[in-house]
């Protein structure tokens, strides 16, 4: 699977931006999906996960519980991450990556778990 992710930019303090991530291959419905997003000179940290399929169970990081939401789009091998009230500290590249994995929740928010992933796309939110 490969992965490519989009929609990166600045946003102001309090404004939204969706993030992309569309995946190669007919077997895309078959893997738990990730968002994570890493600063320069940290770790990679988790950021919310949705489960293979129709993707019926998603978890968050509390940091971004009630502002974040992930979806994904079988038919167009794609998952989005919208990111509503943004704030400066939401400044990081983010990464999408995917798990053959048919569990979800809490579980998926390891980034050893996943096995492939995206190349990663800037947000910067000015205050």
């Amino acid at each position: 699977v490969q992965l490519q992710a989009s929609g990166g930019g600045l946003a102001q303090a309090g404004g939204s931006l969706r993030l992309s991530c569309a995946a190669s291959g007919r077997s895309f419905s078959s893997y738990a999906m990730g968002w994570f997003r890493q600063a320069p000179g940290q770790e990679r940290e988790f950021v919310g996960t949705i489960s293979w399929g129709g993707g019926s169970t998603t978890y968050y990081a509390d940091s971004v519980k009630g502002r974040f939401t992930i979806s994904r789009d079988n038919a167009k091998n794609t998952v989005y991450l919208q990111m509503n009230s943004l704030k400066p500290e939401d400044t990081v590249v983010y990464y999408c990556a995917a798990g053959d994995h048919k569990t979800g929740g809490i579980g998926l928010r390891r980034a050893v778990l996943y096995d492939y992933w995206g190349q990663g796309t800037q947000v910067t939110v000015s205050s």
